[in-house]
Parts: structure tokens; C-alpha cells; sequence
């Protein structure tokens, strides 16, 4: 009686290999026949920034007209879209100068360090080159003058770590403000700086109502930077002027409310000469009109 042969496994597992590589290679043949070369589908990019950066090409021609050489960045709250004119600047830091009045002016009044908007801080007698800043004056005046000597009166009294506290809750620009001795010239000449992007952010968390403040300062300063106020619109904003660098530079930065959305800005030119001043908020007003508004 003869026994039955043991089939050698490798032996058998070759052959299946074999088999299943010559009817994947008829299948492809087949499909490759049917329908031609097979293409790469694109990857969906899951970490593509919600915001539409969109052309303004018409930014430009507003300073040129003006003989400007700056930027502007605008953007469209609904549509989640920036519009921008010169985008390397919007994204370089400059010392904030009297921007940051608007954060200096929400933690005095959160310390209570001035009691509202009315409160009145005696003039020290020195004279400054400014005719507006040699008097008596309020918060709110203070803001629309942008007396420098109030609001650094308004740090002192605030103290070097409250006010390296609240820049860092905040996450204000580079949220340095370097020693106590730096405390009332900080925003002024460093180590304090923002750029034109993150001036953005920052209004967006004031008007949205998320900084770490209460409603009331947060209602009275909104109310204090109110450029104007027609049946159409409000525009809020304030400006800056940085003379620590030369050439100086000049800011204006808020937000424009109008036809059921918000429109948040930031302008930053060099300023050769004074008489170049009023041409940040110029250059906004162009900027929204190329964009039919205002």
C-alpha cells in the first residue's frame, strides 16, 4: 500500500501568488483599456486659513494718487475676506504708538485707576509741542486728542505688572513692554509692536465683546473711538503717530459698521512731514469707497 505525498507548502504558495499576480495584471489591463490611464484625485487642504484673501486693486491707486508709501488691510467680517494693499507690511511690527490707547484706556478703566470717560486728570504745567494736550482734560478728550502725557499718567498708576498682565491676557502684538522704568513709553519707542494684522485680530475680539474686561469699559471705549456717526454707518477707529523712528510712522486703525456687517481696518504709511498726517485717514476713506462703501 503506498502512502499519499505531502504537497509542499512553498511549493503551493507560489503557485497562488503567481496566479493572483497574473489576474491582477489582466484586471488592470482591462480597466487601463476601458478608460485610460488612471488619474490623481486632489487632497482637500484641511489646514487652508478660513479667510479669502481677495484683490483690491484699486488700494493702489489711492496711494499713489496721494504719494503714499504704506499699506492697508481691510476685513470683511461676514465674508470672512481680507483685502489688502501691500501684504509684507501687513504682516511686519511697528511700535503701536497711540493705538494702544485703546487698551491702555480699557485696563485704567477696569482698575479704576479713572473712573469713566468724564474723569478729569490735572495738565503738570509743561508745555508740549501739541496746543490740545496743555490743559486739564478727560479720558474721552484725551482719546480724541491723543494727549500722550494722560495716558501715560494712566500706566504709572497701573503699574508695571497689572499692565504686563493684561497685555499678555489679551495676547497684544509681541506683549512686551519691557522693564518698569519702560512703563509709560512702551507703546511709544518698544519694546512693544504689533503689526497691521494683528491690530485686526485685536478689534475683533473688542467687538465681539471676548477681552477680558467688563461690558461697561468695553461699551464706553467703543463709544470714545467713534469717528462717525451717520444714518449709514459708524465708523470707529484711532490714530497713531510714531516719531521715535525716521522715517515717522503714522496709524489709524478700527472698524467701519454699515449695511448689517463690520469692516475692521488697519492703515500704516511712513510720514515724511506733518502736513502727510491726514492722509492715513484719507487713504482709508479711498480704500472703503473702492470697496462701495462709505
Amino acid at each position: 500500500m503506498r502512502l499519499p505525498k505531502f504537497i509542499n507548502p512553498s511549493r503551493l504558495m507560489g503557485g497562488a501568488i503567481a496566479l493572483l499576480l497574473i489576474c491582477s495584471l489582466i484586471s488592470l489591463s482591462t480597466h487601463s483599456a476601458r478608460s485610460g490611464s488612471p488619474k490623481l484625485q486632489p487632497v482637500s487642504n484641511q489646514s487652508a486659513p478660513a479667510a479669502e484673501i481677495a484683490q483690491a486693486p484699486n488700494f493702489e491707486q489711492a496711494f499713489q494718487e496721494l504719494g503714499v508709501d504704506g499699506a492697508i488691510v481691510i476685513y470683511d467680517k461676514n465674508n470672512q475676506r481680507f483685502y489688502e494693499h501691500n501684504p509684507s507690511r501687513n504682516t511686519t511690527a511697528f511700535f503701536p504708538g497711540s493705538t494702544f490707547k485703546i487698551l491702555n484706556a480699557l485696563i485704567s478703566l477696569e482698575t479704576g485707576v479713572i473712573r469713566d470717560n468724564v474723569s478729569v486728570l490735572t495738565w503738570d504745567g509743561i508745555t508740549r509741542e501739541i496746543p490740545a494736550w496743555n490743559r486739564d482734560t478727560n479720558l474721552r478728550q484725551a482719546f480724541q486728542d491723543s494727549t500722550v502725557w494722560f495716558y501715560q499718567v494712566l500706566a504709572r498708576k497701573n503699574g508695571h505688572e497689572r499692565m504686563q498682565k493684561f497685555v499678555e491676557q489679551v495676547g497684544y502684538g509681541n506683549q512686551q513692554i519691557g522693564t518698569p522704568d519702560q512703563i509709560d513709553r512702551f507703546w511709544l519707542d518698544g519694546p512693544l509692536q504689533i503689526t497691521p494684522k494683528q491690530e485686526i485680530e485685536f478689534l475683533q475680539r473688542l467687538e465681539r465683546n471676548d477681552l477680558p474686561f467688563s461690558q461697561r469699559s468695553l461699551d464706553l471705549v467703543k463709544d470714545m473711538m467713534i469717528i462717525e456717526k451717520t444714518p449709514n454707518y459708524i465708523l470707529r477707529g484711532k490714530t497713531g503717530w510714531i516719531n521715535s523712528v525716521n522715517p515717522n510712522i503714522g496709524w489709524i486703525v478700527g472698524y467701519l459698521e454699515q449695511q448689517n456687517n463690520v469692516y475692521f481696518f488697519a492703515t500704516n504709511i511712513t510720514i515724511p512731514n506733518s502736513q502727510d498726517a491726514a492722509k492715513r485717514l484719507e487713504i482709508t476713506r479711498r480704500s472703503f469707497q473702492a470697496l462701495g462703501l462709505l
